[in-house]
């Protein structure tokens, strides 16, 4: 099914694979311009070349999301290809946590808050007064459904994921009235190169990570595409400070 869309340029954050990329070709295939954003300079290309070769306008701009002046750029880079901003996906993130709480280091807290956190923070900061300027516009945040409760030997990245919700949810109430929403999308565990890397060595650990979705399996990009272009589109204009989560059942358990 179509979605409606008043705007006409998107931009994602962290498109060079996975979540990013389908959800900047969901954009593409709307009709809207894309500009796609990664430090991966190979994959963010690569993202583009897909949305040109399927008949879409994209662009690729380099950006680390930890960094004020790049996150600036990135915006003025966006003006300068398609001279507005309706749309961000702020989809940037890492995960490199495998231990206890007390097993992790600082350098571990200070990776996962900085792209976590602090890069969603700076990309609405600079998002924002577009936005406003332009008198309306969408974002939307990764969090995670470990921002949402308890994950064990994560802890860092669940507490970072319950900071984008609260950003999320902060910013929303504050600029509802200026016509720009903010939510967020909380994945459970879904099919991407970082899954498969993490658990092509151990199948039936992967199987049993799929019985943590009521379900029965685990999530694919594209379904997380289709809830962030719902949450970008006209028919959710009454929605804003909401963090949806996309689980498979997860969180109903």
């Amino acid at each position: 099914m179509s979605m409606k869309f008043s705007g006409q340029v998107a931009l994602v954050t962290g498109a060079a694979n996975g979540i990013g990329r389908a959800t900047a070709l969901a954009f593409a295939a709307e009709g809207l311009k894309v500009v796609v954003s990664d430090v991966d300079v190979t994959g963010g290309e690569g993202t583009v070349e897909l949305i040109r070769a399927a008949g879409g306008d994209a662009v690729f701009i380099r950006c680390d999301v930890t960094r004020d002046a790049e996150v600036k750029a990135l915006m003025e880079g966006t003006l300068a290809a398609y001279g507005r901003l309706d749309y961000a996906f702020n989809n940037a993130g890492i995960e490199i946590e495998k231990g206890k709480l007390a097993d992790g280091d600082e350098a571990e807290f200070d990776a996962i808050m900085g792209v976590n956190v602090k890069g969603v923070w700076l990309c609405m900061k600079h998002q924002i007064p577009l936005m406003l300027a332009q008198g309306a516009g969408a974002i939307v945040n990764t969090a995670s459904v470990a921002g949402l409760g308890a994950a064990p030997k994560m802890s860092i990245y669940a507490a970072s994921k319950h900071a984008v919700i609260g950003l999320t949810k902060s910013a929303a109430v504050e600029y509802a009235k200026k016509k720009v929403r903010v939510n967020a999308v909380c994945p459970a565990v879904i099919d991407t190169d970082m899954f498969r890397r993490a658990y092509e060595a151990d199948p039936k650990k992967a199987e049993f990570v799929a019985t943590m979705h009521p379900v029965g399996r685990i999530g694919k990009v594209e379904e997380i595409a289709a809830a962030v272009l719902y949450l970008c589109c006209d028919a959710a204009g009454f929605t804003t400070g909401h963090a949806l989560a996309v689980d498979g059942g997860a969180t109903a358990i």
